[in-house]
């Protein structure tokens, strides 16, 4: 499972560098929301320099007409780097748009996937990363895991990944992986919770309390 971070906090991005293997950052207009009054293009450069070029940076588009996702694509790539994954939803205007940004060599994440033939026509357009949505599936009674299975057959021996996306619980990243996902992008509430099971914390006291108690005279 390769962990993509579905956040723009700058601090939290620097702490999961320290200790998870981060494979890259996705972004979009809600998730930026949160972090307040920033400047979009200097705070995407930031990231970008935290998390280098050896990972992806996903930045989504704003507009919903396939002239202006062009307009927003190519004002990203000309404001941050060549580099970046444009997210572009997968509406009859979306693929439009995956079209004629692949033409032009454009690195394409393709997002708002909530089924299989969404996901097909997309990687058949070349996109390089599939975004199904999982919990928003399943809030619509779709299961997200038979969606992504079924599109990893389909995608196997093409460039094309999936990043699954959307997720309320660990349970349901697992559940993604195991169906065939490549990727997963995952927001804060949830990753913060991969550790947070009070039987490690009781565990590794318990290893330095045995150790003080019977070889505390020892040195490691």
């Amino acid at each position: 499972m390769k962990l993509v971070l579905d956040t723009a906090n700058i601090d939290k991005i620097k702490d999961y560098l320290t200790y998870l293997p981060v494979a890259g950052v996705t972004t979009n207009p809600s998730i930026l929301k949160k972090e307040g009054s920033i400047d979009f293009v200097e705070h995407m450069k930031e990231i970008r320099s935290l998390i280098g070029k050896e990972r992806s940076l996903h930045i989504q588009v704003i507009q919903e007409d396939y002239q202006g996702m062009l307009d927003d694509a190519h004002k990203i790539l000309n404001l941050i780097d060549k580099d970046v994954y444009i997210k572009i939803p997968v509406s009859k205007d979306g693929l439009a748009a995956i079209k004629t940004l692949k033409a032009e060599g454009v690195n394409i994440t393709a997002t708002a996937i909530y089924s299989t033939i969404q996901a097909i026509l997309a990687k058949e357009l070349g996109a390089d990363y599939l975004a199904p949505y999982v919990n928003r599936m399943e809030n619509l009674n779709t299961d997200p895991y038979e969606v992504i299975y079924q599109v990893a057959q389909d995608c196997l021996g093409s460039d094309t990944e999936i990043l699954a996306a959307s997720f309320k619980n660990v349970s349901q990243v697992l559940k993604a992986s195991q169906a065939g996902a490549n990727y997963v992008t995952v927001g804060t509430d949830v990753i913060d919770s991969f550790l947070a099971n009070a039987n490690i914390a009781k565990a590794t006291h318990d290893f330095a309390a045995d150790w003080q108690m019977n070889f505390a005279k020892d040195q490691i």
